[in-house]
């Protein structure tokens, strides 16, 4: 147990202006209800939409971190980056909508009296729009465009595909990662993210140069350097083979664009985000063990060996570390516990991929969300069967098998990608394929004698009522849908009953088990086989909530959602 983990003891609620804020330390009784809180109450009424429920739903929380090992150098290049990953949130908030700062502006200029709570909410989703209601606005009633800030609002799926098949010369231009699409007169045209987005990209690029020339190591100013010039040409790379190489350094930091999760049009953009992180070093040794096994998970996987991809380095670092600062993407909404990157399958495929845990925000969600709603979905014969041991594996596997399965492919004798074929479900697909992926490959490490079998139960406790978890982040979002489709999937293969007096889950391991293998091989072969059609038809199968379900997640209306964490400034 880490120095900067929250002892579930020491977790007090305090609600603060209608909303939870944890801290380790004070408790405060709820303040009288206000001029906005009674206005708010109205209006839930008319649109049931409470925005303080909704508040609260999202937990405030201090995340300390221990940081007193650090040199003063060290310390100085954190605070670079810090102060870059802040540039990142104010493109990534005009990659949700081109308008966003006007209407936050509006906001802040009004002489409304909920303007404080809209402030909070706007910046807590990055927008007006609730990232765990599927997108309902808080402000305004303008829906949230589908395609963020990448597009024009007005333009359609079919007008940008009719585009590229009168002008096939403009296609590597519309679909490349790091683009926008805007109007110039009747014609679309694509910008290069390092024009469009050069007003926030040349400061931070300034400050990585500044990070990389205080740090003495030079993996880590090798990285800094060729990654502040990815930013001025979207020439990435060079930067992310030098992120790959990072080593000797307790920093561990990702900065730049990645996940294509908000282009919810094509699923064609990547939004930008930081990560500034500080390693543990004993942890990162403890769990690198499993990344000797990619290639026989690889191997084990259920499927035909044409749908096997060996092709990807299997190198694949594993750092567990603590979350110091974000940026960007990883700002708003439901907060990421690991992430799987780079992305660019010529890096997976040159040195595989690295996988990071954030400890400090894995702990804190399995003590204050995880482990509470146990009671509230499984009988109480299973619920004590939760460990946070699993969820924490089940988090690394998930990462680990992002590595997994189709990447590069050929269709109709072209080669392409898996997320090139799928699209907009893409993510969906992803997110799904490498929880049930993760379960699977655990359960073989388990096989092997690698960790224990007789925890089975422990495990398949832990993910199952994890699923519900991802279920409350809403079916409108990659998480969330993928954890759809496992649920509905389970149930149609009998992996669990329901009690009809409690609508409490008792689990059938054996049958869950076997579900495991079963849904592996289903997905691996949609995403090998590149048919956007079939991804399509299995999710609108599967990707769906039964009463039960919903029942389940309103149970757990005493339990946060997520968590917000609040992390210092600097250092």
């Amino acid at each position: 147990m880490s120095k900067s983990t929250l002892g579930l003891a020491a977790v007090a609620v305090l609600a603060v202006a209608g909303y939870f804020y944890f801290s380790a330390d004070k408790a405060a009784d709820a303040p009288e209800p206000s001029d906005a809180s009674e206005m708010h109450d109205q209006a839930a009424a008319a649109d049931h939409y409470d925005i303080l429920a909704q508040r609260a739903k999202i937990a405030r929380i201090d995340m300390p971190v221990d940081t007193g090992f650090l040199t003063d150098e060290e310390k100085a290049v954190i605070n670079k980056l810090i102060e870059a990953a802040g540039y990142m949130s104010k493109i990534y908030l005009r990659q949700v909508s081109e308008d966003n700062p006007d209407v936050r502006a509006e906001i802040a200029a009004s002489s409304r009296p909920d303007k404080t709570l809209l402030l909070d909410m706007f910046d807590l989703h990055f927008g007006p729009w609730d990232s765990i209601d599927e997108g309902h606005p808080f402000y305004g009633d303008k829906a949230q465009p589908i395609g963020g800030g990448f597009y024009p609002e007005d333009m359609t799926k079919e007008e940008f595909e009719a585009w590229i098949a009168n002008h096939p010369e403009d296609k590597e231009a519309f679909t490349s990662l790091y683009t926008v699409i805007r109007r110039d007169g009747d014609k679309l045209v694509a910008i290069p993210y390092h024009e469009y987005y050069a007003e926030w990209l040349e400061p931070a690029a300034k400050l990585l140069r500044e990070a990389s020339e205080i740090t003495t190591n030079a993996s880590l100013k090798d990285f800094l350097s060729k990654r502040a010039d990815s930013f001025l040409s979207d020439e990435y790379f060079e930067s992310e083979l030098a992120w790959m190489d990072l080593a000797d350094t307790p920093i561990e930091v990702a900065i730049g664009p990645y996940e294509v999760y908000t282009d919810g049009l094509f699923g064609y953009k990547a939004a930008y985000e930081a990560f500034v992180t500080i390693r543990n070093p004993e942890e990162s040794a403890a769990v690198a063990r499993y990344k000797k096994y990619l290639r026989d998970m690889e191997a084990n996987l259920p499927v035909d060996e044409s749908y096997k991809n060996f092709k990807r380095g299997f190198e694949s670092p594993i750092a567990v570390t603590y979350q110091i600062h974000g940026g960007g993407d990883n700002v708003p909404g439901v907060q990421t516990v690991a992430f799987n990157l780079p992305n660019d399958e010529r890096v997976r495929e040159a040195k595989g991929a690295k996988k990071v845990l954030l400890n400090n925000v894995l702990d804190a969600k399995f003590k204050l969300i995880l482990s509470p709603m146990a009671e509230h979905v499984l009988d109480p014969a299973q619920a004590p069967l939760l460990e946070a041991k699993y969820m924490g594996l089940e988090t690394l596997f998930h990462e680990l098998s992002h590595s997994l399965g189709p990447g590069t492919i050929e269709k109709d004798g072209k080669t392409t990608t898996v997320n090139a074929e799928l699209k907009e479900l893409y993510s969906a697909i992803e997110e799904g394929k490498a929880d049930v992926m993760g379960a699977y490959n655990i359960l073989f490490l388990m096989q092997k004698g690698e960790l224990p079998i007789a925890e089975r139960n422990n495990l398949l406790a832990t993910y199952f009522t994890g699923i519900f978890r991802a279920i409350r982040f809403g079916t409108d979002e990659a998480h969330g849908r993928g954890a759809a489709f496992q649920y509905s999937y389970f149930r149609d293969h009998g992996a669990f009953t329901v009690n009809p007096d409690t609508g409490l889950y008792t689990i059938d391991f054996d049958a869950l088990e076997k579900a495991i293998t079963d849904l592996v091989h289903d997905v691996v072969v949609v995403q090998g086989n590149g048919d956007y059609d079939a991804a399509a038809a299995f999710l609108d199968q599967y990707a769906r909530l039964d009463d039960a379900a919903r029942a389940a997640t309103a149970r757990m209306s005493d339990i946060p959602v997520d968590i917000q964490p609040v992390y210092p400034e600097h250092l």
